[in-house]
């Protein structure tokens, strides 16, 4: 797998448009982050780790959904590996005008645009989500 940001955001996506309860993703430290950001945000309702039936490590998210419908509208890709886009902390983009979230990699781990921007820290901007 080239690109594991893109995996997960859409076995994620992919989960909530067929409306399981929730998705498997194999672990890795940069997908559990992933995935405690959208909890935090309020995107996922819970993040667990878990072991799959082959003895690899996984990390449950359990989709949240309102209405019958996702609690997100979009997660979408910004950086990918063939074109890397990096931001300075002042032009971090504001999303769906601020009901949004941007997930940047900076120096001090995943953050969000809010975080990042009030801590004064850049980096590659990689998903947005609403």
């Amino acid at each position: 797998m080239a690109d594991s940001v893109s995996d997960f955001l859409t076995r994620v996506r992919n989960s909530a448009r067929a409306g399981q309860a929730e998705c498997v993703i194999p672990h890795s430290k940069l997908k559990e982050s992933f995935a405690l950001i959208l909890k935090n945000e309020g995107y996922v309702s819970d993040v667990a780790t878990g072991v799959d039936a082959n003895g690899h490590k996984t990390v449950v998210v359990k989709l949240k959904y309102v209405d019958n419908a996702p609690a997100f509208t979009n997660l979408s890709r910004v950086s990918t590996p063939g074109r890397r886009l990096y931001v300075g902390y002042t032009d971090i983009p504001r999303v769906l005008n601020g009901l949004g979230i941007a997930i940047l990699s900076t120096s001090k781990g995943l953050k969000t645009n809010h975080e990042a921007r009030r801590e004064k820290l850049g980096g590659e901007l990689l998903a947005n989500v609403w």
